[in-house]
């Protein structure tokens, strides 16, 4: 796949998670305070088939990418073919912040970053789409639950999805072969055996080849992505950070200690990361063979495709904790989110290029062909003319699985996902010496970052 995905996955999640995101999340949300809520109302009346006006788009989608998903917008124009769609790329969550600041914000805006919606649906900064849903009598039911839950905020849609990004395990089949394991991993205790199967270590005991490596944040590895493997809650009924409560947190951190000792502590993990490559280039450690299994989303698939095209490699969903095996076939989800800002001179028209954008069959199919990404509602995973390899079928399966999980939407943003990634990097260094502490105090930093949103700070 592109360099443009490469940035467009990084600018949307690991970037903003683990480089900037306190200084993104303070920006964010304090640009967007000075924008009202805004009310509930009518929907605004849709253009006219013969209305001639310009929607402007802002999105972060370059180069081919930004080609695919012009096109489709463009689809618009067979029902209102006097519409000119001004689609701007290389439009990140700053700039679309700043424009609606500025008020000058666009018509549609399109957002790689769902971490965000909680700040922006919380201070009126994209609108309620209700109104349209309700006049439009739009069914959210032939879109997943997980993939509704990141599209609102405490009951409030203020975006549609368009696309999705779902996470699984990649597994080599030669190096499978080799060891005589038949099946991919579905617990995590087989997990963990396979790992160990599949490790080769150095005559010096330095690790040649991994199994599976635990360490975080590395590729795909971040707590986000591996919480749902273990029924981990982030947030619970309360409203509150429920590490300490929720049990999946523990059995997540001890699974992550019990392979980190098996590789011979962390100093060895940490000189074997060096020596891998580049998440997104050709030397990704699994595309060479130094890694039997890792977790990734379904772009990934377009990645070897792309870059180490001979690969004998399968996908499968994540293994899940012991006691949770009927939750096998799920896993996590995120995805791309379409919005109209506060202040869009052409809400009405900005509406129906939602729609097409996010509920169109025919739309989303050939997006999702063009990005190798996840069509985001029922219908468009089940149409003849998606492009599904078998690697690939395996993320529509579970998309469609009913067993997805994704981020809660919160008014800090992402700050909750950097304190407890923080947190993993400091526990499989061996900084952590109480585990249940641990997440105590982890619980008490986000929640004191809660407090601090909710009374205005």
């Amino acid at each position: 796949m592109p360099l443009t995905t490469r940035i467009r996955r990084t600018a949307r999640r690991r970037g903003s998670l683990l480089l900037c995101a306190a200084a993104a999340t303070a920006l964010l949300t304090s640009a967007c305070g000075a924008a009202a809520p805004t009310a509930s109302g009518d929907a605004a009346a849709p253009p006219g088939k013969d209305d001639k006006l310009t929607i402007t788009v802002y999105s972060k989608f370059t180069d081919r990418e930004y080609g695919v998903v012009t096109a489709a917008l463009n689809k618009l124009k067979a029902k209102f073919p006097n519409i000119t769609i001004n689609h701007e790329g290389n439009q990140d969550d700053d700039k679309l912040t700043q424009s609606i600041r500025g008020g000058n914000p666009p018509d549609v805006a399109i957002s790689f970053y769902t971490d965000n919606l909680g700040a922006w649906c919380s201070t009126g900064s994209f609108q309620d789409l209700k109104p349209y849903l309700d006049r439009d009598k739009i069914d959210l039911n032939q879109i997943p639950e997980a993939v509704r839950n990141y599209t609102s905020y405490q009951g409030k849609r203020c975006a549609m999805p368009m696309l999705a990004d779902v996470y699984g395990l990649y597994y080599n089949k030669d190096k499978f072969a080799a060891k005589g394991i038949t099946s991919p991993p579905k617990t995590t205790t087989e997990l963990l055996q396979d790992a160990e199967k599949l490790t080769e270590f150095n005559p010096d005991g330095s690790i040649k080849t991994a199994g599976f490596i635990p360490a975080m944040p590395f590729y795909a590895n971040q707590a986000q992505y591996w919480a749902p493997n273990f029924g981990a809650q982030f947030i619970g009924p309360d409203g509150k950070s429920s590490l300490s409560s929720s049990p999946g947190w523990k059995a997540m951190f001890e699974f992550q200690k019990k392979l980190i000792d098996f590789y011979g502590g962390h100093d060895k993990v940490e000189k074997f990361k060096a020596g891998l490559g580049d998440e997104y280039s050709a030397d990704n450690g699994f595309q060479t063979g130094k890694l039997a299994m890792m977790y990734d989303g379904e772009f990934r698939t377009a990645f070897i495709k792309d870059q180490t095209p001979k690969l004998n490699y399968a996908t499968a969903p994540a293994p899940v904790l012991d006691s949770m095996a009927d939750h096998y076939g799920g896993g996590f989800a995120t995805g791309t989110i379409i919005a109209i800002p506060k202040g869009a001179k052409n809400p009405g028209a900005a509406w129906e290029l939602i729609k097409q954008a996010s509920l169109d069959t025919d739309t989303l199919v050939d997006m999702a062909n063009g990005l190798k990404n996840v069509p985001s509602t029922k219908d468009s995973l089940s149409s003849p003319k998606l492009d599904v390899p078998p690697q690939f079928k395996t993320f529509l399966d579970i998309y469609g699985s009913g067993k997805m999980v994704a981020n809660p939407s919160t008014p800090i943003g992402d700050a909750f996902l950097k304190a407890v990634n923080d947190f993993a990097e400091k526990w499989q260094a061996g900084s952590v010496p109480d585990l249940d502490a641990g997440l105590k105090q982890v619980d008490a930093q986000v929640n004191d970052e809660l407090a601090q949103k909710g009374s205005g700070g």
